[in-house]
């Protein structure tokens, strides 16, 4: 049986989080630890309850979710945090993930999509959109300027295959199916992107096969 997931919800809507914890408690996968109605408070609980994910609201009064995630990231890098937002802005995308949030998620998503997306995180996945991945790129693409894809050029044609296929949005499950190999072959492979590109997760790598064009399209079927 699958560890269960210790969830910290922060949000300033009292009515959003109780809501949320009502859609999430039964899926049996996930439970609902605590809450907080800013960033500062998020900080406070993630110390005490040192939950294995937090889902964070970016715009809250006292201390926002970007400032809070930095914080926690810094003090509690094994938590994972997963923005939870209406924002859709380029600006808000970027600085959630430089800040060391490793997914991305509006609040507009269906709850079953929700669920399987909390779920695939116990596997190293990051829940973010097909378009939340595009919109990353825009304020990725800057970086460009800088200089090659010479660190692309490090990686093997497999790690290439898995690099685009993660661009493209597929799960560790899909990319195992596409290559026919193990989902644990796949991580390794992850494991090994994440160090010759100096990226710190998932997102990021989204971000990277964006700006770097190294997008590969999923069949239909997978």
């Amino acid at each position: 049986m699958s560890k269960r997931i210790r969830l910290l919800v922060v949000d300033d809507h009292a009515i959003f989080r109780k809501g949320l914890a009502k859609v999430i408690q039964p899926s049996g996968l996930i439970t609902v630890v605590g809450e907080a109605a800013d960033g500062l408070e998020g900080l406070q609980k993630a110390r005490e309850l040192a939950p294995d994910l937090i889902l964070m609201d970016i715009h809250m009064p006292r201390c926002d979710g970007l400032r809070a995630t930095r914080l926690i990231a810094a003090e509690m890098p094994e938590i994972k945090i997963i923005m939870l937002t209406i924002s859709e802005a380029e600006a808000d995308l970027f600085e959630a993930i430089k800040s060391g949030a490793q997914g991305y998620l509006l609040k507009n998503i269906d709850p079953d999509e929700l669920i399987e997306m909390l779920k695939g995180i116990s596997r190293g996945e990051a829940p973010i959109s097909r378009p939340i991945a595009g919109k990353i790129l825009a304020e990725f693409a800057s970086l460009a300027q800088r200089g090659a894809r010479g660190p692309s050029e490090r990686l093997t044609p497999r790690e290439t295959e898995v690099l685009q296929l993660v661009g493209q949005g597929a799960s560790n499950k899909q990319i195992a199916c596409q290559l026919v190999i193990s989902q644990n072959t796949v991580k390794n492979h992850l494991r090994n992107i994440l160090a010759k590109l100096h990226l710190e997760n998932r997102a990021q790598v989204v971000a990277y096969a964006h700006r770097e064009g190294l997008i590969r399209t999923l069949p239909p079927s997978v």
